[in-house]
């Protein structure tokens, strides 16, 4: 896509997946190979995406990453940049047969900001560097499968490069070309299916994925045998319950990863916790409430953070909602605890009230966003949404 134009410049959104069947641990760091094959929800980008800005020319005199305080290109986690470099020329020494154009020795600003929480446990690093790969591809005219680029920088960022339901091969090859992103169906599929991202905290985690998960490889027994023994039977199990829109199946399995994921983190030595009391006041809140319907009706999961993503179908998350806020009532700003797709207001049932008997914790859930499955990353062409000006600058400084 790189021209003779001064500048060229491409805008990217990416979204979030959460995953239902978890991926922690890599088997190899330098090629970030998982120890298991792992299964995603793309959630919609109307609630939850990174938004990312790639600007090349002749006349930038270095890579500089502009988020409000320049990053350092060279950290580790952004070779995402030279890989990109590395594909577009041997893309371009292959179909031209001769020397790749100068476009390729350009210099690049890049952008990004995401319109939810980052660092909490949202899955930000997933949206993010699925959009700078997926976003880089485009200026530097790259085509083709990217899974490989995009896990460079965060694992789970490969599930980010597709819509609705994605499967993340851990794959069997040494040099990891196998270990690829598919989408197992489109977004389209299931389209009853809701989910409430339950914010507890925007603070950024005490331990972060990266470090937790070194640390878990090197020391959780449970972790092995989840890996070997756990994980492959899920997959082929929750690929199924997907497939038949299944959700009683799609939610218990839910769960269960979850709170196994989590044992792992409590079997690392020194243990690391991720949940908080919040945390678990929601789990026992889900299984109330479901026990009140008498079957699986809203399911949780939870990443490496405090706040709760919870799977439902459309016709239960109104009650649902009632019940979150009855026991864990907005503070102030009651006109904004829910964002996102709109909710219609239920009463909740007397009945209700006395199956969950939960003590209301005011404050414990900060908002509510709900959303849906939805697309994977999209160009945007409009001009004025770019994130950096005429000059490959932040707007707000250019």
């Amino acid at each position: 896509m790189a021209s003779e134009n001064p500048l060229t410049i491409v805008t990217c959104t990416a979204p979030v997946n959460i995953a239902v069947i978890k991926y922690w641990g890599k088997r190899d760091e330098e090629l970030v190979l998982p120890l298991n094959s792992s299964l995603s929800v793309t959630l919609h980008q109307d609630q939850a995406k990174t938004t990312t800005t790639a600007a090349i020319s002749k006349d930038f005199k270095e890579d500089r990453w502009l988020n409000g305080t320049e990053v350092d290109v060279g950290q580790p986690r952004l070779h995402v940049l030279p890989w990109v470099r590395r594909l577009a020329r041997k893309h371009r020494s292959t179909d031209d047969g001769d020397t790749p154009p100068l476009s390729l020795s350009y210099k690049v600003h890049i952008a990004s900001e995401n319109n939810f929480p980052t660092a909490a446990g949202l899955a930000s690093s997933a949206a993010g560097y699925a959009c700078l790969a997926y976003t880089l591809a485009r200026v530097y005219g790259v085509e083709g499968e990217l899974s490989e680029v995009a896990r460079r920088g965060s694992g789970s960022a490969c599930r980010s490069l597709y819509g609705g339901f994605v499967e993340w091969h851990m794959g069997e090859r040494a040099d990891g070309k196998d270990s690829i992103a598919q989408q197992v169906a489109p977004e389209s599929h299931w389209p009853e299916l809701r989910i409430l991202i339950l914010v507890v905290s925007t603070e950024k985690k005490l331990t972060g994925s990266t470090a937790g998960m070194q640390t878990s490889v090197e020391t959780s027994a449970l972790l092995q045998f989840r890996a070997t023994s756990v994980v492959p039977a899920r997959m082929a199990e929750m690929i199924q319950c997907i497939r038949e829109r299944d959700f009683p199946g799609f939610g218990q399995l839910t769960m269960k990863d979850s709170n196994q994921f989590h044992a792992t983190c409590l079997d690392t030595f020194p243990p690391i916790s991720y949940l908080n009391d919040t945390s678990r006041h929601i789990m026992d809140l889900v299984h109330r409430f479901n026990a009140h319907h008498g079957q699986t009706k809203v399911a949780y999961t939870f990443d490496a953070g405090p706040n709760a993503v919870v799977f439902t179908l459309d016709d239960t998350v109104a009650e649902f909602v009632a019940a979150v806020s009855h026991c864990f009532p907005p503070e102030s700003n009651g006109d904004k605890f829910l964002k996102g797709l709109p909710v219609r207001p239920v009463p909740l049932s007397d009945e209700l009230k006395t199956t969950l008997a939960l003590d209301p914790t005011p404050g414990g859930v900060r908002y509510i966003i709900a959303t849906k499955a939805g697309p994977g990353p999209q160009i945007l062409d409009d001009p004025h949404l770019h994130l950096l000006g005429s000059h490959g600058l932040p707007k707000f400084a250019a």
